[in-house]
């Protein structure tokens, strides 16, 4: 049964078993409800050998499970937990490489989406065309503050899923002109800081 909250991983084989483009795309198929691998294959564009394959795979390291019920290719998929977290370890290379690895498939995969809405967004009606937004700003912030800033922006997102959390599984629940909508934030320095910007107590 799937469980509430991010999954937290610990070892470099979790971060490396994510890192592929199907796989991810099964977890974000999945993440509207129970799936045959004939299902998924049907939603993300892979053959339900393909499919089968990966979803074996993921199940391996516990990111999903069979729901129960069907055989073989019809049985149907569900996730565990929704979504992941990979703390950083910066003194520890095996994890560090495998977590860029992981990014980069995943920024791969957050680029091709927006550059397909790019691509298609004068075929949307006016008003997805004009709310969709992409925003883009520069500030100077110490780490402590922009950790401070990331907490409250997935405060207020945490906020928005549980107010519409039926429409993720239930198509019943949501109202007309409902699309999926991805949000991304990310906050990151522009160049390695300066010896001179370095605090001396940090390291103390």
């Amino acid at each position: 049964m799937e469980s509430d909250g991010p999954r937290t991983l610990t070892e470099a084989r979790e971060l490396r078993a994510l890192s592929h483009p199907v796989r991810l795309a099964l977890l974000e198929a999945l993440n509207g409800g129970p799936l045959t691998a004939t299902q998924a294959g049907e939603l993300i564009g892979e053959t339900p050998t393909t499919c089968s394959f990966h979803l074996r795979q993921l199940a391996r390291y516990g990111f999903v499970e069979e729901a129960g019920g069907g055989r073989g290719r019809a049985r149907p998929w569900r996730l565990t937990r929704r979504g992941w977290s990979a703390p950083a370890r910066p003194d520890d290379p095996d994890w560090t490489r495998a977590s860029q690895a992981l990014d980069r498939v995943l920024l791969d995969r957050y680029a091709q989406r927006l550059r397909r809405f790019v691509d298609e967004a004068p075929t949307y009606p006016r008003e997805w065309y004009e709310a969709a937004v992409g925003r883009q700003h520069l500030v100077h912030l110490t780490p402590d503050e922009l950790s401070e800033f990331a907490a409250a922006y997935q405060e207020l997102v945490a906020d928005l899923t549980a107010r519409f959390d039926a429409r993720r599984t239930d198509p019943a629940t949501r109202p007309a002109g409902a699309l999926p909508v991805e949000l991304l934030l990310f906050g990151y320095p522009v160049h390695a800081p300066e010896v001179s910007d370095v605090d001396p107590t940090a390291a103390r």
